[in-house]
């Protein structure tokens, strides 16, 4: 497997078995190595949109292996303010930097970023497109949580339409044996073309608007926030904000076993008492994303195999 310069733009660009290995590299991570891999190199931050879990869990993966970042988190204060083209914007930024993450609002935008710079570029999350070090992740959280990902049903709840980590952990299950359920009003069900994959590669699936048609038979319920950002009406968020809220009483017959998942942030859709019982694990899937992180970091810049 060749991981030495390449991008990470979608999880579609990667095989199952090259999934597998960042999962394995990133166990190497997390059980403690802290090498310093990435001394004397320089990580380039760029969100043009806001985040926390994304932006300080790479900074903290790079400063983990020796390296530093230079970072912009609001794009007010750079040259973009005054017109800057993305194409010049990382073409400049890719001479002083070894490797690139970028978050931005317009989807395509990483893709079109790697285009433009000569070191590796990874997505930290393009508009509602794909955020495939989050699909990592969470894939790594679920192996960690069960000790393996075929055989499990996971369902999906919340914003299926928009929701950019939905789309790039469907599709990365594309390359496992399971089930998927999906639980959306309308307005947000998951496109029609994701759906269409997984009918052409005969994966089981549920399409339904009830979270209590699936509640009792999942083994991972990955829930998301009804994003009003995404909106382009605001009176349609307001139509479907906390449409699902996950409480105490929904688990009583859930399996004991199942395990709630969040992307984060959460607004009101996983009530606080949520937190303390065995299903929680979505703090633990946060953290999840420095070993994640520190694999591709590393792979990409070549500096473990």
């Amino acid at each position: 497997m060749q991981f030495k310069g390449r991008d990470v733009i979608s999880i579609r660009d990667f095989t199952k078995k090259e999934i597998l290995h960042i999962l394995d590299t990133a166990k190497y991570f997390d059980s403690g190595n802290y090498k310093e891999h990435m001394q004397g190199k320089i990580m380039a931050s760029l969100f043009f949109e806001p985040s926390t879990r994304t932006q300080l869990s790479f900074g903290t993966a790079m400063k983990r292996l020796g390296g530093k970042v230079i970072s912009v988190s609001d794009p007010s204060t750079t040259s973009v303010a005054k017109g800057e083209t993305l194409f010049d914007t990382i073409s400049m930024v890719d001479r002083y930097a070894d490797i690139i993450v970028m978050r931005h609002p317009v989807e395509g935008a990483s893709r079109f970023a790697a285009e433009a710079a000569q070191k590796p570029v990874i997505n930290g999350g393009d508009g509602a497109n794909q955020h495939p070090t989050q699909t990592c992740l969470d894939l790594f959280t679920i192996q960690k949580a069960f000790g393996k990902i075929d055989g499990l049903k996971i369902g999906f709840v919340g914003d299926l339409k928009y929701g950019r980590t939905v789309h790039s952990l469907a599709t990365a299950l594309t390359h496992f044996k399971t089930e998927m359920m999906f639980v959306a009003p309308e307005t947000l069900a998951m496109p029609k073309e994701y759906l269409d994959e997984l009918d052409s590669k005969k994966i089981k699936y549920t399409v339904t608007e009830k979270i209590e048609d699936i509640i009792n038979d999942v083994d991972v319920l990955y829930v998301t926030r009804i994003q009003k950002e995404r909106f382009p009406d605001p009176m349609d968020y307001e139509k479907v904000k906390g449409v699902y809220i996950i409480k105490k009483k929904l688990l009583k017959n859930a399996k004991k076993t199942m395990r709630i998942m969040h992307p984060l942030p959460r607004v009101d859709e996983i009530a606080p008492e949520i937190d303390q019982t065995p299903h929680a694990i979505y703090f633990e899937q946060a953290g999840n994303g420095i070993p994640i992180r520190q694999a591709l970091i590393c792979l990409v810049s070549g500096v473990i195999e």
